[in-house]
């Protein structure tokens, strides 16, 4: 009895989980300010009518998935964006049983069979547009929790704070976190995915007791790449295999056979997502959706577009320090920049996607790690006054890019 609160008292709510709080709600409350400025659009009508169907009903066409015909990717974007939906409509129909019935917000018979979308209620329930964002933007603060945790673990708070203050000033991620889509999804399955591969690859060398529940947290996060973007599953489990062999001593041979086990069981998920219908489920792979090449032109977009001028100049410092010095260039560092330069070179040729996004936390993941090797240089004040002097401008040219905010 004593062994579980023993680890629940390990958490402590200390100065540098303040900072990285103070720094979450800062990006959150962009995102609210983004929400704030939009309004409801057809892609939000497509993922609440068909996000909705999902959950609450087969859909109406025979022979199809929903009415939006088959999903051939993105399935979890969908489900997400339809749960606090649905949710949302059983609550109503709960509360008009205590409203008068001229004050009741579904006005349908008792006999009438007929199921009104959220979509048609947006007139009577006009925080539709939020309930649409708001598993998406809690996916985006999960994710910068997470890069949190890697980076601090990895180099130590300063490290910690650099890259998460990036992140919460970078437009791509909020602008894909307060967007109902797979991107910011697909971000956070490749992400957690390639490190929670190199904690299992840790944890081999230990007694098999520590395997397991890491690769059942692999296989259900590699499970959300899968759903997310079917591209992205390959990507992650290439990329983890690749950096589970450099680190895993003596035990290489049974890399490859706890990837695949994830990969089969992130599909078996994938199916769940699809509510088992193999018909649904096959057309994932008789469509172009999985299809990847190799491009230059989002290196040269990201790296070009001003809103990500603080970055732009972290990742050229960074690059520049990690070839000069030496003792900048060791695995910590060096797995982050390879999955940069293979997502950042990545292009979906059969379906709408940005594998470019899912390289953006490495960035700042890398950045953090080279900074921090800065900071316990010898130079320590001049390298904290310039890192702090990056993240500054980053956060300036972010506000900047908000509409109505400046």
């Amino acid at each position: 009895m004593t062994r579980p609160f023993a680890r629940l008292r390990r958490f402590r709510f200390n100065l540098p989980q303040r900072v990285a709080a103070v720094m979450l709600a800062l990006f959150l409350a962009q995102g609210f300010w983004l929400m704030s400025r939009q309004t409801l659009t057809d892609r939000d009508y497509q993922y609440a009518r068909c996000g909705r169907e999902m959950w609450e009903k087969p859909s109406p066409l025979a022979g199809y998935f929903t009415s939006c015909g088959n999903i051939h990717d993105g399935v979890l974007a969908y489900r997400m964006a339809g749960l606090p939906l649905t949710l949302n409509l059983l609550a109503e129909r709960g509360l008009d049983h205590f409203r008068k019935p001229e004050d009741r917000v579904i006005q349908t018979a008792p006999t009438d069979n007929t199921q009104l979308s959220t979509w048609e209620l947006r007139h009577q329930m006009p925080y539709v547009l939020m309930l649409l964002r708001l598993p998406f933007l809690f996916v985006g603060v999960v994710l910068g929790g997470g890069v949190w945790w890697v980076t601090r673990r990895l180099y130590g708070n300063w490290g910690g704070y650099t890259a998460l203050a990036l992140y919460c000033f970078s437009p791509s991620i909020i602008k894909a976190s307060i967007t109902p889509g797979p991107e910011i999804l697909a971000t956070l399955g490749v992400y957690g995915g390639i490190y929670t591969c190199i904690g299992v690859a840790h944890a081999m060398q230990g007694p098999r007791k520590k395997w397991r529940p890491r690769i059942v947290l692999l296989t259900c996060i590699f499970g959300v790449a899968a759903a997310a973007h079917i591209a992205a599953l390959p990507v992650v489990a290439l990329l983890g295999l690749l950096l589970m062999l450099w680190v895993v001593e003596g035990r290489r041979s049974q890399a490859l056979p706890i990837v695949m086990m994830a990969a089969v069981g992130a599909l078996l998920l994938v199916f769940a997502c699809y509510g088992f219908s193999p018909d649904a489920f096959s057309y994932l792979f008789r469509s172009a959706s999985g299809f990847l090449w190799f491009s230059l032109d989002p290196i040269q977009r990201f790296f070009t577009t001003f809103s990500n001028a603080g970055i732009t100049i972290a990742a050229a410092a960074s690059a520049i320090l990690y070839l000069v010095l030496r003792r900048s260039r060791y695995f910590g560092n060096t797995a982050p920049l390879f999955c940069v330069l293979v997502c950042f070179l990545l292009v979906t040729t059969g379906v709408h996607a940005t594998p470019w996004l899912w390289g953006v936390p490495f960035l700042l993941t890398f950045i953090g790690g080279v900074f921090a090797d800065a900071y316990e240089g010898p130079r320590r004040k001049l390298a904290l006054a310039a890192g702090g002097a990056v993240v500054l401008l980053q956060a300036v040219f972010c506000l900047l890019s908000l509409p109505g905010l400046l």
